[in-house]
C-alpha cells in the first residue's frame, strides 16, 4: 500500500534506492558478523562483564572495523543523497499534491517557535536538516517519509511506514477494550505515520499532534487528508506542549523517547500527566531492546548509533526504569512489556507479553492511567 503524498521514484531512482537497501543489508549481515567476532576477541572480561566502552575504543585500532563503520555511515549518507535528489526532481509536484489535499484537519506553524537546542544542532539519523529542516513546503517531510521506508528496509509497514501506530492501537484495544477517547495527542508526530492509524481506530475523537518540524507537519497534514483522516497538527516541544492542563484522554508517543535530550525522560512523563484528564491513558512505544539484556556486540551497536548516527539518547531510552518513572510522574496501573508488531489492530487479539520478539517483530510498550 501507499498514499498520494509519497514521493515517486523513476526507474533509475528506484534502482539507486534498492542498491542502498541491499548495501545496508549486506553490511549488517556477513560483514557485521565478522566485526562481532572481532569484538569478542577484544573482550577483557573473556566474554563476561566486558566494559563496552573499552572494547569499542579498541575496535577502532582494527582496519576492518574502521572500514566497516565508515561504509555503514557512507551507506546512510548515500541513502539520504539518492532519496533527496529524487524528491528535488519532483518538488513542485509534491507541493501541488499537498495543495490538492482535501480540507480535513489543520496545521498551525508558529513562527516564534524555538526548536529544542539538542535537535536544532543535530541531523538525527544523518538526515540533512534533521527533523527541524524547513524548505517552506513539504520537502523535508517527503524526505523523511521515503527515506524512512528505505532506512527501515520496508519492515515498518512498507511504504506506509505505519506499523508502529497500528501496534500502539493494538495495545490500547487489548488492554483497554472499552476505551473511547474524545481527545487524543501524539507527542513527536513527525510525518503522521503513527497518528493516522491511531486516529482511524477512534474516529469519534479529535486528534492532535505536535512536532518540531514545520515541513514535516505540512507533509503530515496533507498525507493524513489524502488518506481521509482529519488530524490537527502544530509546532510544539514534547516537554512543553502548547495545550492547557487536562486536555486529553490519550497521550502517546511512538519512538520519540530515544530522540529526547538526555536526562529529560522524567520531565516528558510529567508533561504527559499534566496533559491528561483524570482517568486518561498514557502510552509510549519504543525500540524493543533492554540494555541490561544485551550482549557485548549489541551494546557496541548502541554506541555506534549514539556516536555515528546522531542518537544521543538511545542508551538512556532502553535503560530507563519506566515503572519507576511513570510512578514518580503520578500514574497508576502501570504495565511495561512488548506488543507484537501489526499493521491491523483488532479487538480481542492477544499480542502483549514480557518478552521481546525482536526489532520490527515487536515493540516495547509502556502504558498507564492518570488516577481519577
Amino acid at each position: 500500500m501507499t498514499h498520494p503524498m509519497l514521493p515517486d521514484a523513476n526507474h533509475d531512482e528506484m534502482a539507486e534506492q534498492l542498491f542502498v537497501r541491499d548495501f545496508k543489508t549486506f553490511l549488517s549481515g556477513a560483514v557485521e558478523t565478522e566485526q562481532r567476532a572481532a569484538a569478542l576477541t577484544l573482550d577483557p572480561g573473556k566474554r563476561h562483564n566486558a566494559r563496552t566502552e573499552q572494547v569499542f575504543e579498541r575496535l577502532h585500532d582494527l582496519d576492518s572495523f574502521r572500514s566497516w563503520a565508515s561504509l555503514r555511515r557512507s551507506a546512510q549518507e548515500l541513502m539520504w543523497d539518492v532519496v533527496g535528489a529524487s524528491i528535488g526532481r519532483q518538488a513542485r509536484d509534491l507541493e501541488d499534491r499537498a495543495h490538492a489535499a482535501p480540507a480535513l484537519g489543520s496545521v498551525t506553524i508558529d513562527p516564534e517557535f524555538v526548536t529544542p537546542a539538542h535537535l536544532a544542532d543535530t541531523d538525527v539519523h544523518l538526515m540533512p536538516g534533521g527533523y527541524q529542516g524547513d524548505d517552506g513546503g513539504v520537502g523535508q517531510g517527503a524526505l523523511m517519509d521515503r527515506g524512512g521506508a528505505v532506512y527501515m528496509l520496508g519492515r515498518n509497514g512498507g511504504f506506509m511506514n505505519d506499523a508502529r501506530g497500528h501496534t500502539a492501537a493494538a495495545h490500547l484495544m487489548e488492554r483497554f477494550p472499552d476505551f473511547a477517547p474524545r481527545h487524543i495527542l501524539e507527542l513527536g508526530c513527525g510525518i503522521g505515520s503513527s497518528i493516522v492509524p491511531v486516529a482511524s481506530y477512534y474516529p469519534g475523537a479529535e486528534t492532535h499532534g505536535i512536532d518540531v518540524g514545520a515541513s514535516q507537519l505540512r507533509y503530515a497534514h496533507a498525507r493524513a487528508a489524502h488518506i481521509g483522516v482529519p488530524v490537527h497538527l502544530r509546532l510544539g516541544d514534547a516537554l512543553h506542549a502548547p495545550f492547557p492542563d487536562q486536555s486529553f484522554d490519550l497521550v502517546f508517543t511512538c519512538v520519540t523517547i530515544h530522540e529526547l535530550q538526555p536526562g529529560t525522560i522524567g520531565a516528558m512523563l510529567d508533561e504527559c500527566h499534566r496533559l491528561l484528564r483524570p482517568g486518561g491513558i498514557v502510552l509510549h512505544l519504543e525500540v524493543p531492546q533492554r540494555y541490561e539484556k544485551m550482549d557485548l556486540w549489541e551494546r557496541i551497536r548502541d554506541e555506534i548509533e549514539a556516536r555515528y548516527n546522531n542518537e544521543p539518547n538511545w542508551k538512556a531510552a532502553i535503560s530507563a526504569n519506566y515503572t519507576t518513572l511513570l510512578g514518580q510522574a503520578g500514574f497508576s496501573g502501570i504495565v511495561v512489556g512488548y506488543q507484537d508488531a501489526t499493521t491491523s489492530a483488532q479487538r480481542g487479539r492477544s499480542g502483549f507479553g514480557v518478552e521481546s520478539k525482536g526489532v520490527f517483530r515487536s515493540w516495547a510498550v509502556m502504558s498507564a492511567v492518570r488516577p481519577k
